[in-house]
């Protein structure tokens, strides 16, 4: 058909004939497309039985799986054993000896409570606020031992409001031990709380011990 010419048109040669077949038969080449050039979010036709699929964001960041600590749930020491003593006994120094009584009668029996005695157990050399403190702090339970002395002592009611600062509000670990005063002489600071009252069975000493241990 090359061969043939219009009219009024020279026949073209054959080389050139040559060249339309060459250039004719030729497919054109498809351009590679690189990874920056592809676009970064390609719809996916999802069929009603396949699951949606999740974004790149999801693929990259895994839920995390959760930990667990211990027994206690936080991996560290907890009940009893968290402080180092069940009791902190503040009392005056004149009622030592009532003191010591109740001392003895907490760490005997069954149930071996660990009592913070401010002239047995604090550290010699230390400062006395910071023992008491210190004291306070590491104790379940504060028993203030109140009598006439103690209602006298500056010392002992500095001892009671910080006692009352280290676990505020009616808790429980705050516990007021009645000596030889009537109701009335109940410290204002205390109105909030009951107290034992020390002219009951053993002084109070049992109450004071079950109230320790719930």
């Amino acid at each position: 058909m090359w061969n043939l010419p219009g009219p009024g048109m020279k026949p073209m040669s054959p080389a050139l004939v040559d060249w339309f077949r060459q250039a004719l038969s030729r497919k054109p080449t498809k351009k590679p497309v690189s990874p920056e050039s592809a676009p970064s979010d390609v719809s996916q036709p999802s069929s009603p039985d396949s699951p949606p699929s999740l974004g790149r964001s999801s693929e990259a960041s895994p839920i995390p799986t959760p930990s667990h600590g211990g027994a206690d749930g936080g991996g560290g020491s907890s009940g009893r054993w968290s402080k180092d003593y069940d009791v902190c006994v503040c009392h005056s120094e004149e009622d030592l000896a009532a003191a010591q009584e109740l001392v003895s009668y907490l760490e005997g029996g069954a149930a071996s409570l660990r009592c913070f005695l401010q002239l047995r157990d604090a550290t010699p050399g230390g400062a006395i606020v910071s023992e008491l403190c210190h004291a306070l702090s590491s104790s379940h339970c504060r028993v203030l031992l109140i009598t006439p002395g103690f209602l006298r002592d500056p010392w002992c009611r500095y001892q009671m409001l910080q006692a009352l600062s280290e676990a505020p509000g009616a808790e429980g670990r705050t516990i007021p031990l009645m000596s030889g005063l009537s109701r009335a002489a109940y410290p204002a600071e205390l109105r909030y709380m009951y107290f034992v009252d020390g002219r009951g069975p053993e002084r109070g000493f049992r109450q004071v011990r079950e109230a320790v241990m719930r």
